[in-house]
C-alpha cells in the first residue's frame, strides 16, 4: 500500500502559510578526500562515495559530483511528483526518470576559455504509470516543474559563497 502524502501535504503548507517564521531550513553536506579523486560526504547520519572514473584520473569506486548532479533532480523529480499527485488528487502508480547530462571537457580541464565547465544541456524523461486523463497529467508536470527543488536550483542562479581556511604546515623559517 502507498503512503498518501496528500494530509502532509495539506498540514505543512497550511502551518508554512500561518507561520512563515518556520519555513526556513537549512541542510548540510561536509565532504572529505580520503585519498587519489575520492572522497566521503557526510550528509546528517548518512556517509555518501564521491570518485572520478578511472579516465578522469578516479578509480571508479562512486559516481562523481557531476553524476549526483543528474541523481539529485532525477530522484527530486521523482519525489515531486509523488507530493503532488496526492496533493491534487491525481492517481500515480508509479514514477521513473532517464536523465542524461553532456560535459564539455574543455570546460573543466581549462583547454577553451570559452566553453563552461558544467553540463551544456541535462535531457530527461518522466514515465508516469497512471489511469489519469492525460490533460491531468500535464497539469501535474506543470506543478512539478514550478516546484521541484533541486530543478530550481539548476534552473536558476544561485548565490554561492566559497570560503578558503589554509592550514599553514610550513616549518618555522625565523631561526626562534
Amino acid at each position: 500500500m502507498t503512503f498518501q502524502f496528500k494530509a502532509l501535504y495539506d498540514a505543512t503548507k497550511t502551518t508554512l502559510g500561518n507561520e512563515p517564521q518556520h519555513a526556513a531550513a537549512t541542510f548540510e553536506a561536509r565532504s572529505r578526500q580520503l585519498d587519489g579523486l575520492r572522497s566521503a560526504v557526510s550528509v546528517r547520519d548518512f556517509t555518501v562515495p564521491v570518485d572520478e572514473p578511472t579516465a578522469l584520473g578516479g578509480n571508479d569506486t562512486a559516481p562523481n559530483p557531476v553524476e549526483y548532479v543528474l541523481a539529485a533532480l532525477a530522484s527530486c523529480q521523482e519525489i515531486t511528483y509523488r507530493l503532488y499527485a496526492d496533493a491534487l488528487a491525481i492517481p500515480l502508480d508509479g514514477v521513473s526518470v532517464e536523465i542524461e547530462g553532456d560535459l564539455d571537457l574543455r570546460g573543466f580541464f581549462a583547454v577553451d576559455p570559452e566553453v563552461r565547465a558544467g553540463y551544456q544541456e541535462i535531457v530527461a524523461t518522466v514515465t508516469l504509470d497512471s489511469p489519469a486523463h492525460p490533460e491531468d497529467l500535464r497539469r501535474l508536470k506543470e506543478t512539478v516543474d514550478a516546484h521541484c527543488p533541486v530543478l530550481d536550483i539548476l534552473r536558476n542562479p544561485v548565490p554561492v559563497n566559497l570560503g578558503l581556511d589554509i592550514v599553514d604546515r610550513r616549518a618555522d623559517v625565523t631561526g626562534a
